[in-house]
């Protein structure tokens, strides 16, 4: 940006005296064509006041003078500085856009929470599309302990990025964790988002530095995946169910799908007749994009899947099974456990893990295999997903000792 003209005028609002007699001053910013004004929120007796120097008169003789002065001093350095910030932008400015900075109006500027507000109102739009609910809920409630945390600890309803530090989010964290009682990964994710917010604000030029870019995040805990056991797998499978309990019954039908091909709830529920394919051998496969990652999960249907499929055909309907809410679904299956008498806690995801252990792994399909089955990027992940069980170590060892039997050892 060429800039031909910059100038701060300071001068006295003499109309408009305060019930000491003092006088308040005013300033003007002047960029090339552009003006704009502002308050000082000082004042002065207009009798110190030097109109030439934009100054008081009486230097260290009167008190007024050297504390007002020095005032006006740390105001025009800030009326600098912003100039200077908005300089290295190399975009185009005009006096407002300094006013603006250098007063940290949180009314003219974009501001933590209504950069969040903006990004929340994208990620809306991109639901059902590339972003999955959910995904979406997370943000809603990072907004809401924000908004929280900043009217408890700073007594306003929003902030400027110029007024965040290091221990901002240090404080967030203790808010969530000590205040809303909520658990580490929940709080991780929180921050996560924030760490974003703040990294699209130094990219668009509403933030001077990137902040909390060097925040590591808390460690994400490592747990083992739970698989379901065989005994409590055939417990639930063999479970009777009274027909007027038809919500259970389709939950119940919808977590042994899940065990016999490894899919996710959001997939689960939204797989067609399209994603269904038949070899050359006459044997159905179900492919489909996963909603969490996009990727290809291909899997052969088991007779079990099949006849699943097949107890719930319904021309008139798009999908493959019945459309049941995520909610109703983890309400039954809490309903499903006291019912089958089971010894483990039964949550949907748990039939992932399953396949991904009981069905597949300790049948000796090979993992790669099943990483493809899944749908997963990485071999990493479905390592994670498909732990060694103690049936499958026993089995390779007595495979590993069968076939080293006749080797003798040469020393």
């Amino acid at each position: 940006m060429k800039v031909e003209k910059f100038k701060v005028l300071l001068y006295l609002k003499k109309s408009e005296p305060d019930k000491t007699g003092k006088a308040p001053i005013m300033g003007r910013i002047t960029l090339n064509r552009t003006m704009a004004q502002f308050s000082c929120k000082l004042s002065c007796t207009p009798g110190l006041w030097n109109a030439r120097e934009s100054r008081l008169n009486g230097k260290s003789k009167s008190r007024e003078a050297v504390e007002t002065n020095e005032k006006i001093e740390r105001l025009l350095l800030a009326v600098h500085s912003a100039f200077n910030s908005l300089m290295e932008r190399k975009k185009d400015f005009d006096a407002a856009a300094v006013r603006d900075m250098f007063q940290g109006n949180a009314g003219m500027q974009m501001t933590l929470l209504k950069l969040l507000d903006r990004h929340n109102e994208e990620m809306k739009a991109r639901v059902g599309v590339d972003r999955a609910p959910t995904t979406m809920s997370t943000y809603v409630y990072t907004r809401r302990t924000l908004a929280e945390f900043i009217k408890t600890e700073f007594k306003v309803s929003d902030l400027a990025f110029g007024q965040l530090n290091e221990q901002f989010i240090r404080d967030y964290q203790d808010f969530c964790l000590e205040k809303k009682k909520l658990a580490m990964e929940t709080v991780r994710h929180y921050l996560s988002i924030l760490k974003k917010i703040c990294r699209i604000a130094y990219k668009e030029g509403h933030s001077e530095k990137y902040h909390f870019c060097h925040f590591k995040l808390p460690k994400q805990k490592e747990t083992t995946p739970k698989a379901f056991s065989r005994e409590n797998f055939e417990k639930l499978r063999d479970l009777e169910i009274p027909e007027k309990r038809r919500s259970h019954v389709i939950t119940r039908d919808l977590f042994l799908f899940a065990c016999y091909t490894g899919t996710a709830y959001a997939d689960a529920v939204s797989i067609t007749r399209e994603n269904l394919f038949q070899d050359d051998e006459g044997s159905l496969w179900l492919k489909y994009r996963r909603k969490k990652t996009d990727y290809l999960g291909r899997v052969k249907l088991l007779p079990e899947a099949l006849a699943l499929i097949g107890k719930y055909r319904d021309d008139t309907r798009i999908t493959l099974f019945p459309p049941q809410d995520y909610h109703t679904l983890r309400a039954n299956m809490k309903s499903l456990r006291l019912m089958a008498g089971l010894s483990q806690d039964l949550v949907y995801h748990m039939g992932r893990h399953s396949f991904a252990s009981l069905v597949t792994l300790e049948e000796g399909v090979p993992i790669e295999t099943i990483s493809k089955m899944l749908g997963h990027s990485n071999i990493k992940t479905t390592q994670i997903y498909a732990r060694v069980t103690p049936k499958r170590l026993f089995e390779d060892m007595d495979r590993f000792v069968e076939a080293t039997c006749d080797l003798k050892l040469i020393l």
